[in-house]
């Protein structure tokens, strides 16, 4: 019976007290927040706002289904997906520089403890190029190039490239100095290159999440190209930008049906390499 009461869980959270005031002071601090961003969640239930909302999302249905549409949907489409591969695919070989110049397990000179001034300076260089190219938003990027290179895809290329550039290589470092790097300090000790380094001892354990990052970001530049296209990018969300200057919403209706498709099966081939690499 001592044994049962003692295993017994007790009635109520001892931490409640501690959560309490944790979430009293989180309110406090963001409702100026809320005050200064005007946020007034009441308007929604508004009868008139209620009204004008639901007579425009009326206009979104049913979605348009003629076949010359869904042929430009599909052609649209494609030019959307190779406008979000291409872009990550330059990003990638951005990204995979700056973070392995940057990442300290891969430091000769922080073997012995402090890492020497000039691998230090260049590693907070390399950080700071990261921290310009992902600083700049992408449509900023996107108007710039359209001015360079005209109208079309390789303007939103090059602006996913250089923004995904950035974030990339700031991640893959963090997740490269997050992981146990005891097995890449042995390889540097005995001898080995900083590649190989990586490839046999951050690369192994890190792989999945790498990978799944990578991927996510993939999904987010499919998402972006929406954005890019309201400034002649191209893709999916030039068309999309056209159709709403027509106010043709069951047309924006398929386009987004056809973003929904694509994010869910960027979801799926996530999961799926990370189940192959776990």
């Amino acid at each position: 019976m001592p044994h049962a009461a003692a295993a017994r869980a007790p009635d109520r959270d001892p931490a409640w007290q501690s959560r309490l005031f944790w979430a009293s002071a989180g309110f406090v601090l963001l409702w100026p927040l809320l005050v200064a961003t005007e946020f007034k969640p009441w308007v929604f239930f508004d009868a008139h706002s209620a009204s004008v909302a639901a007579g425009f999302l009326a206009g979104f249905l049913p979605p348009a289904h003629g076949v010359e549409f869904l042929a430009l949907v599909a052609r649209e489409t494609w030019r959307t997906v190779a406008v979000a591969t291409a872009g990550l695919t330059l990003a990638w070989l951005i990204a995979v520089p700056l973070a392995l110049a940057s990442v300290r397990n891969l430091s000769v000179s922080a073997l012995g403890g402090s890492m020497a001034w000039t691998p230090s300076l260049l590693r907070r260089a390399v950080r700071g190029v990261a921290i310009v190219l992902r600083s700049v938003p992408e449509l900023v990027w996107a108007l710039v190039f359209v001015r360079v290179v005209g109208l079309g895809p390789t303007a939103g290329v090059l602006a996913i490239a250089l923004t995904y550039g950035g974030m990339l290589g700031k991640v893959y470092a963090e997740i490269l100095e997050s992981g146990d790097g005891h097995a890449a300090r042995c390889l540097l000790v005995n001898g080995s290159g900083r590649l190989q380094a990586f490839f046999y001892g951050l690369l192994p354990q890190n792989a999945a999440e790498l990978t799944s990052y990578t991927i996510y970001r993939w999904e987010c530049a499919i998402r972006s190209t929406v954005v890019l296209g309201f400034v002649g990018a191209g893709g999916l969300g030039q068309q999309m930008d056209s159709s709403m200057k027509m106010f043709a919403g069951g047309e924006v209706m398929t386009m987004l049906l056809v973003f929904f498709v694509l994010v869910a099966l960027a979801d799926r081939a996530s999961a799926a390499l990370r189940k192959a690499l776990g």
